[in-house]
């Protein structure tokens, strides 16, 4: 069965509506590690929407299970994830104007710059995952970069308008899930993964974690974090 990771990026998009103090990423964190949560995922986008560079810290110096950092190629957020050594930096790409991850990280087109960046936070003994489309073309050059783990972009399945539509990208996703992990890789999974269509994901042998935020914060606010983590959790195992 998968392990669980939480995004807990919409914690501080909370904060960030009125600039105050509260709620505290760091303690959503604390919450989540003592309900199942087998990883704490943040994502420090450039523009610095929700999470910040004090938040990395603190997460950093508190969490017990994993920190996985998730960040784009641009130079001062490799500086910054050298400097704070998280336990898994999870490259993606990323926009200014989009609401959320709209996609994979492009390999083919980046590669050079992946290379780059991937030798960068592997010499600060940081364990690198790429972001990747379901696509096969995608995992050979994560393959080419020596990298050991991906993360499946699921958003494609999840948005599926029918059922015929998601019966095609989960296929998809199952396809290339089996080949990445026939190639000797990790296997990780997310994106808009929620109550209602996770379990389909999670019954895919080869997929080691599932990374989930959105979904869980919005549950919370209905039924309390601890209880939107257990539930969460209950449904991939």
């Amino acid at each position: 069965m998968p392990k669980l990771g939480v995004n807990i990026d919409h914690i501080a998009t909370l904060r960030e509506v009125r600039h105050g103090k509260e709620p505290q990423p760091v303690f959503a964190a604390l919450i989540c590690e003592a309900n199942g949560a087998d990883s704490i995922v943040v994502h420090l986008r450039e523009d610095r929407r929700h999470i910040k560079e004090t938040d990395l810290y603190l997460l950093k110096k508190v969490i017990k299970t994993k920190l996985n950092l998730e960040m784009s190629l641009a130079k001062d957020i490799v500086k910054i994830a050298s400097r704070v050594k998280p336990d898994q930096a999870t490259l993606v790409p990323e926009r200014r104007q989009e609401l959320t991850t709209e996609g994979g990280l492009d390999l083919i087109s980046n590669f050079r710059k992946v290379k780059e960046t991937v030798k960068i936070l592997n010499s600060e003994g940081i364990n690198v995952s790429l972001f990747i489309d379901p696509d096969k073309r995608q995992i050979d050059m994560a393959k080419k970069l020596s990298v050991n783990m991906i993360e499946l972009h699921t958003g494609r399945y999840a948005e599926a308008k029918n059922i015929k539509e998601q019966d095609r990208y989960y296929n998809e996703i199952l396809e290339s899930a089996n080949y990445a992990s026939s190639l000797g890789m990790v296997v990780n999974a997310g994106h808009g993964l929620d109550y209602y269509n996770v379990s389909r994901i999670a019954k895919i042998k080869v997929i080691e974690e599932l990374n989930i935020g959105y979904s869980i914060v919005c549950r919370a606010v209905i039924v309390g974090l601890a209880c939107a983590v257990k539930e969460m959790k209950a449904l991939i195992q």
